[in-house]
């Protein structure tokens, strides 16, 4: 499960750290400290560039660009934007499988930059937030393009889904799921827009999960319009404040 996360990078630090050109395009807001659904958010791709009139350069090198889209999946074939509420994450296990998924797992992979995510851990009937986090953290994403059927002149409506797997080592004793976190060494071929066999890629790596702090944090973080760096410090559970109202994370 991924229902929030942080992102503080700004364009120009993750265009060194991913080696790509930035295309956000000024759309970016600052940091981050509680990314959650619906959001727009920085993502990495790397595609073949296009001629004049839209054909794929195959034989072209592919680009590696930052892009800024939507959080919730809107598969091509909607009807709805709103169908990528329900799209926030994607399930390793199905993903080849899934006819929201498959298309984009084969032919549109994404990174997702973040400094760390948040998981909440149910303890007699309380759920205590956590902060995972770690160096060169990225999430393994796919990403669709969308057009309106009734305005096919509004521009395309851009969203990304979150892969998530079966949680390892430590972080089982906080939920029993995680985002597939990709470790440096796999994003070139998770981003390679010529291989469309990503099975093998989507085993955790079990020494980037070992290496994540697990940081108790304030349930401020449970509602959405709290926002800044006091969201990430550690809190001892017990000082928590329980005054916030619950935020519960889409199923």
């Amino acid at each position: 499960m991924c229902g929030r996360y942080a992102a503080t990078k700004n364009p120009a630090e993750l265009v060194r750290e991913f080696d790509a050109a930035d295309e956000t395009g000024g759309q970016t807001r600052g940091a981050d400290y509680n990314v959650a659904p619906t959001k727009n958010a920085i993502t990495v791709v790397q595609r073949h560039p296009r001629d004049a009139e839209g054909h794929v350069l195959t034989e072209e090198p592919s680009v590696r660009t930052l892009r800024v889209m939507r959080w919730g999946l809107v598969p091509f074939w909607a009807k709805d934007p709103s169908v990528g509420n329900r799209m926030i994450n994607t399930r390793a296990e199905t993903a080849s499988e899934k006819p929201a998924f498959k298309r984009a797992l084969a032919q549109r992979r994404c990174l997702v930059p973040a400094d760390g995510w948040y998981e909440w851990r149910r303890t007699d009937g309380k759920r205590e937030p956590f902060y995972l986090t770690g160096e060169d953290l990225a999430f393994a994403g796919i990403w669709e393009s969308w057009r309106d059927p009734k305005d096919r002149d509004a521009p395309p409506l851009v969203t990304f889904s979150i892969i998530t797997t079966d949680a390892v080592g430590r972080l089982t004793e906080i939920h029993e799921r995680m985002p597939l976190a990709m470790p440096r060494r796999r994003w070139a071929d998770w981003l390679d827009p010529d291989r469309t066999e990503a099975g093998e890629l989507l085993a955790p790596a079990e020494d980037l999960v070992d290496s994540l702090e697990l940081r108790p944090v304030s349930d401020r973080v449970n509602n959405v319009r709290n926002n800044g760096p006091e969201l990430v410090a550690r809190v001892e559970p017990a000082a928590a404040d329980l005054d916030e109202p619950l935020f519960e994370l889409p199923k």
